[in-house]
């Protein structure tokens, strides 16, 4: 945020979201300027106090943490812990070892950025600078406008004006790796042992096991796993019962993989294979960028309709509204895909991204219920939640978001069962109550004859509920509900 200067005596290197010691933007240009530099990591009381004591995400954060002082102290570095509020730590820390910098790589949410400026301010105070740099993304903020020099609300054209900046340059310079490991002499030897997660309160944490490998290592491991199966991507990754993602999304959140080899591998795929799952995968990347940018350009989307005309919509409220809810929450709605993916999420903190589309759409406009309500589960349980995505996410399923579905595409939840999980394997894999059905029935249970289901042993009612709403009859709630914005889409056409 301040001008650059050369040879800072000594720097510190603050990891938020961004848990890697390679190809580093802020890493990298601290040690290019400084003469030593210094990295802290806080486990931030902010974030933490107001997260379960079982939370996953806390365990993954702790052992990514702990692998990256250990890469540290291999590179002759270090990294200095601390269990505390951030805004008041790192001016703390600042003022013990006589900093002179402290670099940081950009957090784009407007909670991180009023602390960012916090932090700032009480760091000039003492004269010491406060330095920024884009790490988590490839193109941000400005970076890609339109002809009229304005932010896209349209993804296909952002998508192609970001490949045309992209290509404008030497084929990498846009995701040409940081070397850090050019001035790694320059890192000190300062490092302090991490407060217990007993001692922060997630003890219960470490009870969750989400079968997620943790820190650098884990994104490495995930990443090569799936180099090989990216070509078939475009095909498989509508399919929960196939192994067809990368599963790379926390690792996106947390920073243990770097973006920018990502899309270079990516784009080398592009180039020497015809197919195009790789291109499809890419358009994944280029979805987060523009996720946010939305969210720079218009913070407002955290808590109100990107459409604003939206926000007229009358959500279904009282008694009823709040047992479908917990229903919906508990995979307790009777739709089994609906059902086995909230499971799948409850159980696990994953979703499958196709998954997530139903499971939202159906809360929305099958029990009219409002999309901020399951944007706040899914950050509650989401092991990859971030805000901008997830955000994108639901205001997509609503039709208020930029380049939503249409308000009056409503998915058929027993239509998305049958075409995408089409022999009901994941389904039985979250709901062994319906193993016995077959391959037709399991997608709808209740249509089925009573002989069949007395034979698979579902007991509706009992050991599987009937459906809580009738989608039919769902669909003609919502489109009377989306009335109210039905002029402004018009208009906006």
């Amino acid at each position: 945020m301040s001008k650059i200067v050369s040879d800072i005596p000594l720097s510190l290197v603050w990891f938020r979201r961004d848990l890697r010691s390679f190809d580093h933007a802020a890493l990298y240009h601290a040690l290019r300027q400084s003469e030593a530099v210094v990295g802290v990591f806080i486990f931030d009381k902010a974030i933490l106090d107001h997260l379960p004591a079982n939370d996953r995400r806390v365990k993954f954060i702790y052992d990514s943490v702990l692998e990256l002082q250990q890469s540290l102290e291999q590179l002759g570095g270090g990294l200095i812990i601390r269990y505390g509020d951030a805004a008041t730590e790192i001016p703390q820390l600042a003022a013990e070892l006589k900093i002179h910098a402290v670099f940081v790589n950009h957090d784009y949410e407007p909670a991180a950025i009023a602390r960012d400026h916090q932090v700032a301010s009480a760091l000039h105070k003492m004269s010491c600078d406060f330095f920024s740099f884009k790490d988590q993304v490839v193109f941000e903020k400005e970076e890609v406008l339109s002809l009229s020099n304005t932010p896209f609300s349209v993804f296909t054209p952002y998508k192609n004006a970001w490949l045309k900046k992209f290509y404008a340059q030497t084929d990498d310079f846009y995701s040409r790796a940081y070397p850090v490991e050019k001035y790694a002499t320059r890192l000190r030897a300062m490092s302090s042992a991490a407060p217990s997660l007993e001692v922060m309160g997630f003890g219960d944490a470490q009870s969750n096991d989400i079968n997620l490998p943790a820190g650098m290592s884990g994104g490495k491991q995930l990443f090569d796993d799936f180099v090989h199966r990216m070509k078939d991507y475009d095909v498989t990754r509508d399919f929960p019962a196939v192994k067809g993602p990368s599963y790379l999304s926390v690792h996106l959140r947390f920073g243990t993989v770097s973006v920018r080899h990502l899309v270079r591998t990516a784009m080398q795929h592009i180039r020497t294979e015809a197919h195009p799952g790789a291109q499809i995968w890419l358009n994944e990347l280029i979805w987060r960028d523009f996720y946010f940018m939305i969210l720079h350009h218009h913070p407002r989307v955290e808590k109100a309709a990107f459409k604003a005309a939206y926000d007229a919509i009358q959500w279904e409220q009282g008694t009823e509204a709040d047992t479908h809810f917990l229903a919906w929450c508990e995979g307790k709605t009777g739709y089994p895909l609906v059902d086995a993916a909230m499971l799948q999420l409850n159980q696990t903190g994953y979703m499958h991204n196709r998954l997530r589309m139903v499971t939202a759409c159906f809360l929305i406009k099958d029990l009219g219920i409002d999309w901020r309500r399951g944007e706040a589960y899914f950050a509650e349980k989401l092991n990859d939640f971030d805000l901008s995505a997830n955000n994108g996410g639901w205001q997509w399923a609503a039709s208020s978001g930029c380049d939503a579905q249409p308000y009056f595409r409503i998915f058929n939840p027993i239509t998305q069962s049958e075409k995408f999980d089409a022999e009901g394997k994941f389904i039985r894999r979250y709901l062994p109550q319906l193993n016995k059905l077959d391959h037709r029935s399991i997608h709808a249970p209740w249509k089925a004859a009573p002989l069949l289901l007395q034979q698979a042993g579902v007991k509706l009612g009992q050991n599987y509920p009937h459906p809580i709403v009738e989608h039919d009859a769902a669909r003609k709630a919502t489109l009377a509900r989306y009335a109210v914005v039905k002029k402004a889409d018009v208009d906006a056409e």
